[in-house]
């Protein structure tokens, strides 16, 4: 009998993103893979990795990898550099008050080497 968590774990497509010193220290970097821009953020006073999409679903630009991270109620969040828009790093929720959301992807580190995975 395979389990929800087994079915999970061979079920994830994990990528290489980056080594760990290619991500500023709190702030992001557009990684790609294949036709997706994935916004990655290393939020290190909190020593946590995120992963979400780069694309901002308020006016659809390729921006959130440049954002401000932060926290709101020691929630980690993002902040859209254009319009401000601030989305929850762990689950995407919108944090402003709109009922737009991110994609988030999970995130491990390893050896030195930044993973994602995109089976979501």
């Amino acid at each position: 009998m395979i389990t929800q968590n087994e079915t999970a774990v061979k079920n994830s497509q994990w990528f290489t993103a980056c080594k760990v010193e290619d991500v500023v220290e709190n702030g992001g970097v557009c990684v790609k893979y294949g036709n997706k821009q994935i916004a990655l953020f290393y939020f290190t006073r909190r020593n946590e990795w995120y992963a979400t999409q780069n694309e901002c679903p308020h006016k659809k630009q390729m921006a959130l990898s440049r954002g401000m991270i932060g926290t709101k109620n020691e929630e980690p969040k993002v902040a859209c550099p254009f319009h401000k828009k601030t989305f929850s790093l762990v689950t995407g929720q919108c944090l402003s008050g709109d009922e737009c959301s991110l994609k988030t992807y999970p995130v491990k580190v390893e050896n030195g080497f930044v993973y994602i995975d995109v089976s979501q």
